[in-house]
């Protein structure tokens, strides 16, 4: 019986220096992670990274880790937008999960097999996709969008204000849908705002409402999946597989 009990004692003693080992391991795998991609993505804070799965000394052996969660805020993307738009846009939050990270038995590369996340965009990051400057729409009428807020169950409220030379400055809201097309973040009214005195061409009033933003050069190559308007912003969902991480 003390045999046993010393085997157990010692035992128990190796797990917790294993644990103890294997934590302090993951610690400065997430550090180094973390320091590469804020080079390799030109970042101006270093990420979050968690390496999820235990334990993770048995996943370096194998050489593919599970699960790997990547948090980068205030990440500057590529953007084209249709409007008097900048050439990047501001990702509040972007976070992704990256799923079976495969890496070279060097180091020098690292491949997930697939990845999903989330990105938050602000309402004044995406205005720079719309035409805030007045644009003649006919009539001697000038329009321009003014704002955009969450207008409730998905959809955005866009501020619009209408110029028309014989009755004065007006500001209509029209609620639009917002989606992905095409890799971009597209809003489309859902009805066309009514202006006093004046029935505008449709064509012409839309040119002004409706606008698309690309948000390129996301980190891995991910792409847009879904967007959705939400209180503070839109919230996209992003996807990707064969997301290459390094090399």
């Amino acid at each position: 019986m003390r045999a046993v009990r010393i085997l157990l004692i010692v035992a128990v003693i190796l797990g917790g220096l294993f644990v103890v080992a294997d934590r302090f391991a993951v610690g400065l795998a997430e550090d180094e992670v973390a320091e590469q991609l804020k080079t390799s993505e030109g970042l101006t804070a270093t990420p979050d990274v968690s390496i999820k799965g235990f334990p993770f000394l048995t996943q370096v052996a194998s050489g593919e880790l599970d699960d790997v969660e990547v948090g980068i805020k205030n990440y500057e993307a590529k953007a084209t937008g249709s409007g008097d738009a900048a050439d990047t846009i501001r990702i509040a939050n972007l976070t992704a999960s990256m799923h079976g990270v495969a890496f070279s038995s060097d180091y020098s590369s690292a491949t997930a097999a697939t990845a999903t996340g989330t990105a938050t965009v602000a309402y004044d990051e995406l205005l720079k996709a719309a035409k805030s400057e007045p644009t003649d729409v006919g009539f001697g009428t000038t329009a321009r969008v003014t704002g955009l807020s969450d207008g409730g169950n998905g959809k955005i409220k866009v501020q619009v204000e209408v110029d028309p030379p014989a009755f004065g400055p007006q500001t209509v809201s029209v609620l639009s849908t917002v989606s992905v097309k095409n890799d971009k973040v597209e809003v489309h009214a859902d009805s066309l705002p009514a202006v006093s005195g004046l029935s505008l061409a449709e064509d012409a009033v839309r040119s002004i409402t409706d606008f698309q933003q690309s948000i390129d050069d996301l980190p891995g190559d991910i792409k847009l999946d879904k967007v959705e308007a939400a209180k503070d912003g839109v919230q996209i969902t992003v996807k990707g597989s064969d997301i290459r991480l390094a090399g």
